[in-house]
């Protein structure tokens, strides 16, 4: 099993050429989850030969153009290539109304497939998707309106069986099954061996935050501790900063000091204001506070490989 994330847009407000604004694609757990819908989301999609068919749901982060106007085209792609399974939408209380307005405006209805509208409304992370392999849980942000950030994080794995203790002990391996349910081995003198000492603890599930668009919020730290991958908007470099908190955004430094307090593994930097023309200057000022940074740019993928 791996982590990956594939980055289709990074830059905040206009797209330009070479330069998309926010939508991402998180593979974990056998899913594919949109996160943010900028407008050329569907092109970046193609070039990245991920099928809209593998896409069942999209979070939205808040209801500003730069994050949603993909949405629409996305959904009238699907409804004409005779989509019938659900598509999940996980957003704040408007998107529906959006939808709404655009079927009764354009008269194109989506009646090739549901669409399953997930309001996000709470100040509070909440728990937003579950199924037997990843949570999803929302991470909320301070912006000029309702945002969530989204951490996705895999289900702990089974316990694997600690071969060389349960060859040394000469198991029968029709009983592997007893020990991978949790079950204690009692030998032909009686002496019980613990489940824990037969079995070795599962690999540390994987897990990604992201974060857009907000000010400086030490207050979500607790919620993505550990984190493999923290994706963290740094919409100003750190000479900038009163320009950042007056519009509710974050400079590089304040994105490193989250990484580095909640000891993230890697930190991806990203909705680069157009101002700057150097994005390496981003790296550099984040690594004067956190060592493992890395910048996204449109097309990049970054994978982390479940460790054995």
């Amino acid at each position: 099993m791996s982590l990956k994330i594939r980055i289709l847009g990074c830059h905040s407000a206009m797209p330009r050429v070479n330069a998309n604004a926010t939508s991402q694609v998180v593979e974990i757990g056998n899913h594919h989850f949109l996160v943010d819908c900028a407008e050329g989301t569907q092109l970046e999609l193609q070039r990245n030969n991920i099928k809209f068919s593998q896409i069942d749901c999209v979070f939205i982060s808040h209801l500003h153009g730069d994050h949603l106007f993909g949405l629409m085209g996305l959904l009238c792609s699907m409804h004409l290539l005779g989509r019938t399974k659900p598509f999940h939408i996980y957003a704040p209380e408007g998107v529906k109304n959006i939808v709404s307005v655009h079927e009764q405006v354009t008269q194109q209805y989506f009646s090739r497939f549901p669409i399953e509208h997930h309001v996000l409304s709470s100040d509070q992370s909440e728990l937003i998707f579950s199924d037997d392999k990843v949570d999803v849980y929302t991470i909320p942000l301070k912006h000029r309106l309702y945002v969530n950030g989204f951490l996705f994080r895999e289900k702990p794995g089974k316990r694997r069986l600690n071969m060389p203790l349960i060859q040394k002990m000469d198991i029968n391996p029709e009983y592997y099954r007893h020990i991978i349910a949790g079950r204690n081995y009692t030998d032909e003198t009686g002496n019980t061996i613990n489940n824990s000492e037969l079995t070795l603890d599962p690999p540390k599930p994987l897990s990604y935050a992201f974060c857009t668009d907000t000010r400086y919020q030490p207050e979500i730290i607790p919620l993505i501790k550990n984190t493999d991958l923290l994706y963290h908007e740094s919409n100003f470099l750190k000479a900038d900063e009163e320009r950042a908190y007056k519009t509710n955004h974050t400079t590089t430094h304040q994105a490193a000091t989250i990484a580095r307090e909640a000891h993230a593994g890697t930190l991806i930097l990203g909705h680069y204001s157009a101002r700057y023309k150097d994005l390496e200057a981003f790296r550099q000022e984040a690594q004067e506070i956190f060592p493992n940074v890395e910048l996204a740019q449109d097309g990049k993928v970054f994978e982390i490989k479940r460790k054995r």
